[in-house]
């Protein structure tokens, strides 16, 4: 393991800017894409101002800051409706590295840059899901751009089955990267292919030789998993909690017209209490539906409950 998390800090992570944007500002992202504001100066100008927000929030907190590239749907089948090619694509997530990484050049704290990769197809009801090998070669291609482009690791998100976490790790691991898997699961706290969290996370770990650094949750909200984090020997294994404003499932979301902020007060307070019930835990943040007023109350949730662990 690389440990690209530092030991003893805490990060804040914000995966929910194309919600915000879309709901909250009225921008419009075909295909749920962000990687084209890339491609003119005021999208690179709205991109680099969530990076100084984040860096602000956790700033004021003490924390540190997992800054995601805007390269969720920047695959080569999500990215071909929108007229990209695979040279465009892999210029473009190199681009993403090389921007990130010089908007956070001169942050005070620290900050790992993090080469987000999105699934292959739908992420809650994938129509087709891939076999690990399949999977290696499709995410191979993106994997090797974030790496090659310096990248500090290669996070796959909201993965909704196994196979295609491994292939992703596998990927990783050609292309000499540090990587991060993080499943999103329903309400039930399982897969939206059914598989149990800690059975996904023993999968993954066993097909790879426990190639992920670490594991996270994300787009889903704390009363959707909470009572799937037990306690026990697995939850070593996860070090991140992202999560959604809105209790909606996933189902439910899709078919919203309008966004569901939910509580932002109430969700920095959940986020604090697991926080404090499991030390492990170094990453938290937002996705969908949350923006920097739910940022602000997840950071001063988990700085102060994290402070409050450490006096006991």
């Amino acid at each position: 393991m690389t440990n690209v998390l530092a030991k003893g800090t805490i990060y804040l992570c914000h995966t929910g800017i194309e919600t915000d944007l879309i709901f909250n500002r009225g921008v419009d992202l075909p295909h749920f894409s962000l990687y084209p504001f890339l491609e003119h100066e005021a999208g690179r100008d709205i991109i680099h101002s969530y990076v100084d927000e984040l860096i602000d929030i956790a700033s004021s907190h003490g924390l540190g800051v997992v800054m995601e590239t805007p390269t969720w749907m920047a695959n080569t089948d999500r990215a071909a409706p929108l007229g990209y090619s695979a040279d465009d694509i892999a210029r473009i997530n190199a681009d993403a590295v090389t921007m990130i990484a010089g908007a956070c050049s001169g942050a005070s704290i620290p900050v790992v840059v993090s080469g987000n990769i999105g699934p292959r197809d739908d992420a809650y009801v994938p129509s087709d899901q891939m076999d690990a090998i399949t999977a290696r070669e499709y995410h191979a291609h993106q994997i090797k751009s974030l790496a090659q482009a310096g990248a500090q690791l290669a996070s796959g998100y909201t993965l909704a089955y196994v196979n295609e976490a491994v292939g992703m790790v596998r990927a990783a691991q050609d292309a000499g990267i540090p990587s991060m898997i993080s499943f999103t699961v329903e309400t039930d706290g399982n897969l939206p292919d059914g598989t149990p969290l800690p059975d996904a996370i023993a999968s993954c770990d066993a097909q790879t030789d426990g190639g992920p650094e670490y594991y996270m949750i994300n787009c889903a909200h704390p009363t959707h998993f909470d009572h799937v984090l037990d306690g026990g020997a697995w939850m070593a294994r996860i070090k991140g909690l992202i999560v959604n404003a809105s209790m909606c499932s996933h189902a439910e979301l899709d078919e919203a017209t309008e966004l569901d902020p939910g509580n932002p007060t109430e969700l920095g307070q959940q986020l604090g209490a697991l926080a404090q019930a499991h030390p492990n835990l170094q990453v938290f943040g937002g996705c969908c539906g949350t923006d920097a007023r739910h940022m602000r109350e997840i950071a001063g949730a988990i700085a102060r409950d994290v402070r409050i662990l450490q006096s006991l």
